[in-house]
């Protein structure tokens, strides 16, 4: 093994945060390399202090490691200064466990979870010593593959990427190990790599994206073909059907250096069914599958203890809908070791599950901040959205925190959503003056954060149909919400830059036409495109011009029903005549309840998979032991029975 650190050392004396690769963290592993492994060098396309938390990558590192037949390191993006002085010595990129070039792995792995790293996952593969278009790859060089939300429309990285999986990964790693293992026994021959590539098309779940056609009529997309017969038409995403099976991560990852979310990190569950038509983690992970609570109090007490941390994040898209989530909170609290304090903190908290219980059970440890997400200002607009919570519900969950001794409080906002009007937008100040004034009953220091983002639409949402506002109407609607607050003491505005949210866009709903651009700006040293100090954006619209590509065509226009859509090869497992009325639904205001509590809409998630919702608890979520239909002709509101866990019916609107 070609172990680079005695070059490598002598360089980090030059750059900003040496610790960022140096590795040697607490629960990290020196694998051995041999002949009969397969070696995955698992690939964050950002910086160490953001890659290094990422649950996706440690636990596929962990399950890959614990196998016989393959071994797993980790890598992240080198800063711009290390990145020059690799280049100027003529070094590679290297993984942060044993410091072994890239390009001696079997399979560089990206985990994509933003669209505005795909400039850095160009720059990772050719600091790699790897041709950056897999169709200039040989059978020497390592298979390029990527998993992550944003694989869900692959399509402008396709030139890039030898192969792509979708959904859990959990399960399709042991697979691609098996095939790419009996790849290198039989020798890598020359013309062998096209014969992998079909092989792994093969598996359900894996995308490769040479393996398939791409027919354009004029600038319109027409159809996207496999080139072969036993190439899948239509991939499948992998679903892990029970998460009690998977215990990971069992060994957090503990850093050496600050990074993002330093803390313990234990998922209670996946999968969401709230049915946000913005969110695509929540279409695309269904159906919901919860940890038992057992398995969750075990996983914190036993990482709480070996990592030394004093603070557990429990994860998931909405951790209050955990069915019993004020027993485990408590259970959590009461298994600390040692009787130490320990800070409990609930991330993506939905407002109408967020009670009394839940706060005084929080406040008992260490208090830490609290981040609610009402997305719009307005019922109204939290109906089109299917955001199904009423101001009061706000009201009531900053009481509950304001009375239990906090002194402030997050709040995320969308703007830029399908038929928002500016009383919408002015209700985004509205309701952030509402919260401060109760917050004032409690404490004179009670103060509201408001940060507000531009909506993109994302493949496989109901949203998927829109067209984008455009950066002037973003901006405008900021300046609203700046003069609205100005004046108002205990608020305090921030907002993501709108002309990142355009790039996004772009990328979120490209097709491969996007590749060259993508390219061109990597060429033009358009890394890092993610932090504000370094987003170029008249380097992505000159491209694009460049290109001869149109970016209000991709970004700001509306699609029809029958438009082919890049990823409509690919399935996150919803029908999409269902995703089609949810967006009819949403321009007629109508929202639709948690189906967990409800009868089935039968968007296809449960159905199609052969796995019902999985809760931890017989017990509904606080608000959820009676659903209803809201706005659903004829009658009403219609009331239902529930059987929790367990589709009642499938019910059609």
């Amino acid at each position: 093994m070609n172990d680079l650190w005695p070059q490598l050392e002598p360089l980090l004396a030059k750059v900003q945060k040496p610790a960022r690769y140096i590795g040697l963290e607490d629960g990290a592993v020196r694998p051995e390399h041999g002949p009969g492994k397969v070696s995955w060098l698992l690939v964050y396309p950002d910086t160490y202090e953001i890659g290094l938390p990422n649950q996706g990558l440690q636990i596929l590192y962990e399950i890959l490691n614990e196998r016989a037949d393959a071994v797993a390191e980790r890598t992240y993006a080198p800063w711009v200064d290390l990145e020059e002085l690799l280049r100027a010595r003529g070094l590679p990129l290297f993984s942060v466990d044993s410091h072994r070039p890239a390009g001696e792995f079997d399979l560089l792995a990206f985990n994509l979870s933003a669209e505005l790293v795909y400039t850095n996952v160009l720059n990772c593969i050719d600091l790699a010593g790897v041709p950056v278009r897999a169709s200039d790859r040989r059978p020497e060089h390592p298979l390029v593959v990527a998993g992550g939300h944003c694989t869900y429309n692959p399509e402008p990285l396709a030139d890039f990427l030898d192969a792509v999986v979708l959904g859990d990964g959990e399960e399709v790693v042991g697979e691609l190990t098996e095939i790419v293992g009996a790849w290198k026994a039989s020798g890598r021959t020359e013309g062998s790599r096209e014969r992998l590539l079909r092989e792994l098309a093969k598996v359900p779940g894996v995308y490769v994206p040479s393996m398939y056609e791409v027919t354009y009529d004029g600038r319109d997309l027409v159809a996207i073909t496999p080139r072969y017969p036993d190439v899948p038409e239509r991939v499948e995403k992998r679903t892990v059907a029970d998460l009690a099976d998977w215990p990971y991560p069992k060994r957090q990852l503990v850093p050496l250096t600050e990074v993002v979310h330093d803390r313990l990190n234990v998922e209670v569950f996946r999968g969401c069914t709230r049915g946000c038509r913005f969110c695509q983690a929540g279409m695309i992970t269904r159906p919901v599958r919860e940890r038992p609570a057992e398995q969750v109090r075990t996983m914190v007490a036993e990482g709480l203890r070996r990592t030394g941390y004093d603070e557990v994040a429990l994860t998931s898209l909405s951790t209050a809908d955990y069915s019993g989530i004020e027993n485990l909170v408590r259970g959590v609290i009461d298994d600390a070791p040692g009787g130490q304090p320990v800070s409990v903190s609930l991330p993506s908290l939905r407002v109408d599950a967020f009670t009394v219980g839940i706060a005084s059970e929080i406040q008992r440890s260490k208090r830490t901040g609290l981040t609610f997400a009402p997305e719009a200002g307005t019922w109204r607009m939290r109906r089109v959205i299917n955001k199904l919570i009423r101001d009061e519900d706000l009201y009531a969950a900053v009481e509950s925190a304001y009375s239990q001794g906090w002194r402030r409080v997050k709040l995320y906002f969308l703007t830029g959503l399908p038929t928002e009007t500016d009383a919408d937008t002015l209700g985004i100040a509205e309701l952030a003056r509402n919260v401060v004034q109760i917050g004032r009953a409690h404490t004179k220091q009670a103060s509201a954060t408001v940060s507000v983002g531009g909506f993109v639409p994302k493949p496989f949402t109901p949203f998927q149909w829109f067209g984008q506002n455009t950066v002037a109407e973003l901006r405008r609607k900021i300046g609203l919400l700046r003069d609205a607050t100005r004046r108002e003491r205990g608020v305090q505005l921030k907002w993501h830059d709108p002309r990142a949210s355009l790039i996004e866009g772009l990328a979120s709903r490209g097709d491969r036409r996007l590749g060259p651009v993508i390219e061109t700006v990597w060429r033009k040293g358009g890394t890092f495109q993610e932090w504000s100090e370094r987003f170029d954006h008249d380097l992505w619209v000159d491209t694009m011009a460049a290109h001869g590509l149109d970016i209000d065509w991709y970004v700001h226009r509306h699609r029809d029903e029958h438009e082919v859509l890049p990823w409509q090869h690919l399935s996150a497992g919803l029908h999409q005549d269902f995703l089609w009325q949810d967006w009819r639904d949403a321009l007629a205001e109508v929202g639709l309840p948690d189906c967990r509590w409800t009868p089935c809409y039968d968007c296809g998630a449960c159905t199609g998979y052969s796995i019902e919702h999985i809760v931890a608890s017989a017990v509904p979520p606080a608000g959820g032991s009676q659903g209803t239909w809201q706005d659903l002709p004829p009658g009403g509101e219609v009331p239902v029975t529930l059987l929790p866990g367990r589709p009642v019916e499938v019910a059609r609107r």
